[in-house]
């Protein structure tokens, strides 16, 4: 028998900072009253929808990037396999999570990590604890170490699927997807250090997996204008504008979307 399909579905891909849009367009979501059913996540997408779904607001979700202090020198390392532990960062999400479960949390969210060992996609467990899978799936390879949940080897689940829209696609009638992370062009002074170079392969790796997703979208919101920020942004401003990027396209989208979006979930 086929599982019965839930209404609504979400999907926020990864993106760093870019994420914060996640949080705009969550917002505009709750002005129209727009429920969600289910929720996919890549890394800055599994943390905003962890976040939205332990029960913060969408300007609370802001406040909480802009708290972390995402460079702070005890975050370094020299002995892992990345610039940053990623361990370092559990303070700030322990905080909130404690040891909540994904199946604590009111809907279904399905977060993505890549086993580094095995070469394939994980889909963490309702058991897997919040603050793993995020941590997990956010471990961007070479600016952050790989992240270990017993003995398996963790790293950002963008390198095997950085918009998550086929993991709720047959689950849901709707699929609204959020996709950060439009491709810019750069030149060639852009590219003059290790991280500069690191963050734009993983760039162009996720690109053509994105536009893949995005055709699984009944509501594709994807601000191009994020082009003009950063992977790992800190100013605390341009952060603001992100947000307010994900609002006003989600707004502007949905003018196109209203009539056939009312009909597919009534």
């Amino acid at each position: 028998m086929n599982e019965a399909k839930t209404s609504i579905g979400l999907a926020l891909s990864g993106g760093g900072y870019k994420g914060i849009a996640h949080a705009g367009v969550l917002h505009f979501l709750e002005e129209q009253g727009i429920s969600i059913n289910q929720l996919a996540g890549t890394s800055a997408g599994a943390i905003v929808g962890a976040l939205y779904l332990k029960g913060l607001r969408p300007l609370e979700i802001l406040d909480f990037f802009k708290s972390v202090n995402l460079f702070n020198w005890h975050h370094f390392t020299l002995r892992k396999a990345g610039l940053m532990d990623a361990n370092s960062f559990e303070v700030y999400l322990k905080d909130i999570f404690k040891e909540d479960t994904l199946g604590d949390l009111r809907i279904p969210l399905y977060i993505t990590a890549t086993n580094m060992e095995l070469g394939k996609l994980e889909i963490f467990e309702p058991e897997t604890k919040i603050v793993d899978a995020v941590l997990a799936s956010s471990a961007f390879p070479g600016i952050f170490s790989p992240y270990k949940i017993g003995d398996t080897v963790y790293s950002d689940g963008g390198i095997l699927n950085n918009f998550p829209t086929n993991l709720i696609h047959s689950k849901n009638k709707y699929i609204i997807g959020v996709n950060v992370c439009p491709l810019q062009e750069v030149k060639e002074e852009d590219l003059h250090s290790i991280r500069s170079v690191t963050v734009r392969a993983y760039e162009l790796m996720t690109t053509i997996n994105n536009r893949q997703k995005a055709t699984l979208c009944d509501w594709l919101i994807e601000p191009k204008e994020l082009s003009n920020y950063t992977t790992f942004e800190r100013n605390k401003l341009r952060m603001n504008e992100i947000f307010e990027l994900g609002y006003s396209t989600a707004k502007e989208s949905f003018m196109d979307k209203a009539v056939n979006f009312e009909k597919a979930v009534l």
